[in-house]
């Protein structure tokens, strides 16, 4: 008889991850080995160094994940793993792990998709709160470093399914965080540093424009989509040209150096080292990229009729997107989840959560299964 334990792995872009979870609600655990300090000293993620970080890091991380759960691999019902999108070789690490390992155990192998475990990382912790309204789909922020998107998602006969209706047609906001921090000398990665700053700045400083996607048109000239869209390059490129306009290079390469040599929690560090221009810059920056994402995200609900909503990703975390969504979100009487800061990033128990249904409806794969860098939802 299942127990309903499956073994989620996770490698799809700088983060190896094993989580062991019953049911696809009971975490029973989350181990994740992060690069971040390599990485950092190329101010991004370098593909062929978290291959190799992959590599080094899959069989000591899965090892610990089991055994914090309190389990042997042959108590395993499952062994699920991510199969895009992401990097290629970091992905392939993880597959081909799981795929030896299910095989070895003669347990089945379940592939589930890196943006369909975001938002299952919120399902299976709102299960208590969110109540779904039968025939009103969910609508799904997924906003990260690689990824902006907005999904109508609908659970029928227990398998979800998903229709995507807004995406970033450039960079995703976290990109547009990270390189924007980059610029002023933050380091990578900057996004959870620019948040923390941006509370210290006037958010009015600097007027930021976003949006004014341009619905695209069919031959019979009506709309095909697009109205829900994001583009975050803009924004970028405005940053650079203020640091330019305003002799902030210099200021941003000695901040720079200077925090590479701070260990630990760098916040204090960087505000000490932020002049009130910079503070003011990163505040108006923060102000329109959530203020962005806010609207886009109300507008979708309001159009497709959502019962409620919820946020995943990497910027899930952001304290400012959480307080303006949540505000938004009450305002219209929506319901709105965001996943515990522990499952807001890249993580493994996502994985294991989002394989459940699939276990459950015996959607398996196959032998054949193979990295899917650009794989869609929905």
């Amino acid at each position: 008889m299942a127990s309903g334990l499956i073994l989620g792995i996770e490698s799809s872009c700088d983060e190896t991850a094993a989580a062991v979870v019953r049911s696809g609600s009971a975490v029973l655990s989350n181990v994740v080995a992060s690069q971040i300090a390599t990485h950092a000293l190329y101010g991004g993620v370098v593909p062929e160094l978290a291959s190799r970080e992959h590599l080094t890091n899959i069989v000591p991380v899965v090892r610990t994940a089991v055994a914090e759960a309190g389990i042997t691999l042959d108590d395993l019902d499952a062994v699920a793993v991510t199969e895009g999108p992401g990097l290629a070789g970091a992905l392939l690490v993880g597959i081909t792990y799981a795929k030896a390992l299910a095989y070895g155990l003669g347990k089945p192998l379940i592939a589930v998709n890196h943006l369909e475990g975001h938002i299952h990382a919120v399902l299976m912790e709102a299960k208590e709160t969110l109540s779904l309204t039968p025939g009103a789909p969910v609508l799904a922020l997924v906003v990260s470093g690689g990824h902006t998107h907005l999904y109508l998602a609908e659970e029928r006969g227990g398998l979800w399914s998903y229709r995507n209706v807004g995406r970033t047609i450039d960079d995703a906001a976290g990109e547009a965080y990270d390189k924007s921090a980059k610029l002023l000398g933050l380091g990578y990665p900057g996004g959870p540093l620019m948040d923390f700053l941006a509370d210290h700045g006037d958010p009015n400083a600097v007027e930021f424009k976003l949006g004014g996607i341009k619905p695209k048109l069919h031959r019979d000239g009506a709309s095909r989509g697009g109205e829900f869209d994001f583009s975050f390059s803009g924004i970028k490129t405005a940053v650079l040209r203020y640091t330019e306009l305003h002799h902030m290079r210099e200021r941003a390469a000695a901040r720079h150096n200077a925090l590479m040599q701070v260990e630990g929690n760098r916040r204090e560090a960087a505000l000490a080292l932020c002049d009130r221009e910079t503070l003011d810059l990163i505040a108006s920056f923060q102000k329109a990229v959530v203020g962005y994402l806010v609207k886009q995200t109300m507008r979708a609900a309001e159009e497709f009729g959502a019962g409620s909503i919820v946020v995943s990703g990497g910027v899930a975390a952001n304290r400012a997107l959480r307080e303006r969504m949540s505000a938004e979100a009450a305002a219209r009487h929506l319901q709105i989840a965001f996943p515990s800061l522990a499952l807001a990033t890249d993580n493994a128990a996502m994985i294991a959560a989002a394989a459940w249904p699939k276990f459950a409806a015996g959607l398996f794969a196959s032998d054949e299964l193979n990295a899917t860098p650009q794989l869609r939802l929905g």
